[in-house]
């Protein structure tokens, strides 16, 4: 399992950093977002979209649980389940998409899903640093370790 620290200070480095590692999204992969209430989240994923070639408007899916973002004849599947004590039927949404390789999907607020998601994940925890800074802690599954190329060093 690869890690990596990444130290931002401000949104546009969080999404600039994002934005890397949306552009070596191929489909099938999964990313676990983890963080308190505006730790960067929905920022990062702006970036991750625009990585993945979407034009599409990214906005934090607390209210309606999914956003699906388009690029090409791939989707980025983005879902947050901060509102659900348990996912129900969205449940089954998701593992719909997981084993689509066209899609790419982005979980927020995963524990109430951990057990559908697959152990071949990437997954982010954002520590807030100061005001607008972040701490990037990621962990990435040996076999995605495409994701992590062109990061900066530590």
């Amino acid at each position: 399992m690869g890690m990596k620290v990444i130290k931002t200070a401000d949104a546009s480095q969080t999404e600039k950093i994002a934005e890397i590692i949306g552009g070596n999204l191929h489909g099938g992969e999964v990313i676990e977002l983890v963080s308190d209430l505006g730790g960067g989240k929905t920022t990062f994923t702006r970036g991750l979209a625009k990585g993945f070639g979407s034009t599409d408007r990214v906005a934090s899916p607390t209210f309606t649980i999914s956003k699906v973002y388009k690029s090409g004849n791939k989707e980025m599947h983005h879902f947050d389940f901060y509102r659900l004590p348990q996912a129900g039927l969205i449940e089954h949404e998701l593992a719909d998409v997981l084993t689509d390789k066209k899609c790419v999907v982005v979980v927020e607020w995963a524990d109430v899903v951990k057990h559908v998601l697959p152990a071949k994940r990437l997954t982010i925890n954002f520590r807030q640093t100061q005001e607008d800074g972040r701490e990037l802690n990621i962990k990435c599954a040996d076999e995605l370790s495409y994701l992590m190329e062109g990061l900066p060093e530590a």
